[in-house]
């Protein structure tokens, strides 16, 4: 059950991360944007955001494969370079440890990403992050089946 609608009870603090979100929504490509956001939603366990963005790549034209495959996208076969590049940032980035993104992570991705593509990049993974612990913690269900 959810425990309280946050736009609703802080609507400044809301509004703050959808100025994050509308910035990134205009400064990354939009395909890497919805791979990037689907998996760090996967690994914080968000159901909320997993649904919401699933169904906007669909909606989007991604396709299903795709979708599916970036819980396993290491061995997925359907990824371009500069997506696995993201996709591994996402990864780094989302469970940061006490050592931070690894170097080879980071150059790997500098290497297929523009410096400013790349600060774009890690807004948007740091902006998922904040979603998606906004839902856990709210609880937030995704609505029901159509």
């Amino acid at each position: 059950m959810q425990r309280m609608n946050p736009a609703e009870v802080a609507p400044q603090a809301y509004k703050a991360v959808m100025g994050l979100e509308k910035y990134v929504q205009t400064n990354v490509d939009r395909t890497v944007l919805e791979l990037v956001k689907l998996r760090a939603s996967m690994i914080n366990g968000c159901a909320y955001c997993v649904d919401m963005h699933s169904r906007d790549a669909l909606a989007g034209g991604e396709s299903s494969q795709r979708l599916f495959a970036v819980a396993t996208w290491r061995e997925a076969p359907f990824f371009d370079e500069r997506e696995r590049a993201a996709l591994a940032l996402t990864d780094a980035v989302t469970r940061l440890g006490e050592h931070g993104v690894p170097d080879e992570v980071w150059n790997d991705a500098a290497k297929v990403w523009s410096e400013k593509e790349l600060a774009d990049l890690v807004i948007a993974i740091a902006t998922i992050n904040v979603w998606n612990r906004i839902g856990v913690t709210m609880r937030l269900e995704p609505p029901a089946q159509a």
